[in-house]
């Protein structure tokens, strides 16, 4: 089964593709079949993933699959949330993941309560006009560190430290990380539904 992927991010497909293998669904990037990006005007996750996955339904005919995912910092009442992937943009820094974590960091110095959750929503449609979208969400709790630990992983794995394995997203090995974080919960959830709904 083909679906594409409401994203142009190589580490987001990456990690979808390896987590759908097992149900001999290939996932393939909207950009690759010629589709830009979507809107996202709404302030929820879900939102958001239903307007990315309808609008690549739309523009491909075939089944769509979109994750909206962010940061949700409990000294910043949940934000940055949806607009996580442009948060530093906000003080000034060009849009990148280093930098992300850079406005993060500074944002936080002083700040005692670190504790911060990364959520993934995944919304699948079979069709643009799907009456009933599959939606199923991830959601980790952690601490923002002081400073980026390790090499794995993207966005803000090296600071999104989590306690049951005393260690950043970025110190652990991919499958475990996989396994375990807001993606990899929402993804494990979304082929329990593809498989009772879709297969």
């Amino acid at each position: 089964m083909k679906i594409v992927l409401a994203s142009n991010n190589r580490g987001k497909l990456a990690e979808l593709q390896s987590m759908f293998d097992p149900l001999g669904v290939e996932l393939v990037r909207q950009a690759d079949l010629g589709v830009g990006e979507a809107e996202e005007p709404f302030r929820t996750f879900v939102e958001n993933a239903l307007a990315k996955a309808r609008f690549a339904s739309t523009h491909t005919g075939l089944p769509a699959l979109a994750d909206d995912a962010g940061m949700c910092v409990d000294a910043f009442g949940g934000l940055p949330g949806v607009d996580t992937a442009y948060y530093c943009t906000q003080f000034g820094y060009e849009k990148s993941d280093d930098n992300n974590v850079r406005a993060l960091l500074e944002q936080l110095q002083g700040v005692a309560n670190r504790r911060a959750a990364m959520v993934s929503t995944l919304v699948a449609v079979r069709s643009p006009q799907d009456p009933e979208p599959l939606i199923a969400v991830g959601r980790v709790v952690g601490e923002i560190t002081a400073e980026p630990r390790g090499s794995n992983g993207f966005g803000f794995d090296p600071v999104m430290f989590i306690p049951e394995f005393g260690k950043t997203f970025a110190e652990l090995p991919v499958e475990v990380k996989n396994a375990h974080s807001h993606r990899g919960r929402a993804a494990q959830q979304m082929l329990d539904l593809m498989r009772t709904r879709w297969l």
